[in-house]
């Protein structure tokens, strides 16, 4: 599979029966490294009205949801821009890749897109991210696209984590984009 074969899209009402297959099947995956979601959010009624929701929260704009869907209509990851900020220009980018999808530098071609939307097409100047000390491949995704890390945090429950930062202004994607402005 080579990366064309991927597109990154809003997230839709559609979308919600591959999602929920995509979280069931890479939960223990998931588990491995950020806290589980709890069986509820597994069950078609609650993950339903949960979907519903969130579509709800992002048509007012504070959050902006992107799946990558690969050509037959299944969900390889979440991109996801929470706490967004329209006056400051920030938002917090949090992500996620299916297991069977990681190893081939999908997930930071994706975080590079989201960053080059979050700027052209959001209007956002900084993104913020936060990863645990012991997720070396998010850690090395946020680095390869230019995030910064700026501090140390504790997680809710009680993990050591990073705080990176990513400047969207000034020379931000021109290296991606074969432009010199």
């Amino acid at each position: 599979m080579s990366v064309t074969e991927f597109v990154l899209e809003r997230l839709r009402s559609d979308h919600a029966p591959a999602l929920l297959a995509f979280e069931r099947e890479n939960r223990a995956y998931f588990a491995a490294s950020v806290p589980d979601r709890g069986d509820a959010f597994f069950e078609d009624d609650h993950f339903a009205a949960r979907h519903r929701a969130l579509l709800d929260e992002q048509e007012v704009g504070t959050i902006l949801f992107h799946v990558l869907v690969a050509g037959d209509g299944e969900i390889l990851g979440r991109f996801n821009l929470l706490d967004v900020d329209r006056e400051t220009g920030s938002a917090e980018l949090g992500y996620r890749m299916a297991e069977k999808a990681t190893g081939r530098g999908l997930a930071t071609v994706m975080v590079r897109e989201l960053c080059i939307r979050a700027r052209e097409e959001y209007g956002l100047s900084r993104l913020t991210a936060v990863t645990t000390v012991d997720n070396g491949p998010s850690r090395a995704v946020l680095a390869r696209v230019g995030f910064g890390a700026v501090g140390s945090v504790t997680l809710d429950g009680g993990e050591p984590a990073t705080a990176y930062e990513l400047d969207l202004g000034g020379s931000f994607g021109r290296e991606w984009s074969g432009t010199d402005s």
